[in-house]
């Protein structure tokens, strides 16, 4: 029973994705081609730019000590949004920004602080120059 429910709800989808269309449409216009060009065309850089930026950042969490399956969490979230972004709608797009905006979904991004060293010594080699290179 719950399997035909969620095959009815996939069937679905596109016609109401399409109903939605027609009624923006019918709402504002001509400039509903415009916001689907420009949603495909980020969804599609969105694709890219993570295709290639997945492994680094899968390399990077496990180099860190954190768990590689939030790497991959947030990768597989943008690679969806931005699949999401390619088809044709209102309501994919909708799902699409949510899936984006989801505060774990950027938290990798970024490298944590460097620890300092907590004994107050820093470690590292010198050279003395002369005063006369310093003038």
């Amino acid at each position: 029973m719950r399997f035909s429910w969620i095959v009815l709800l996939v069937l679905s989808f596109p016609v109401l994705e399409a109903v939605g269309i027609f009624w923006v449409a019918g709402a504002i216009g001509a400039w509903v081609l415009l916001w689907l060009l420009l949603a495909a065309i980020a969804g599609v850089m969105l694709v890219r730019v993570e295709r290639l930026a997945w492994s680094a950042r899968l390399l990077f969490s496990v180099q860190s000590g954190s768990h590689p399956l939030a790497a991959l969490l947030a990768s597989g979230r943008i690679l969806l949004a931005g699949a999401l972004l390619v088809f044709p709608g209102f309501i994919s797009d909708a799902v699409a920004l949510v899936l984006l905006l989801m505060p774990t979904t950027w938290r990798g991004r970024k490298p944590p602080p460097a620890a300092a060293p907590r004994d107050g010594v820093l470690e590292g080699e010198f050279k003395r120059e002369s005063d006369d290179l310093l003038r």
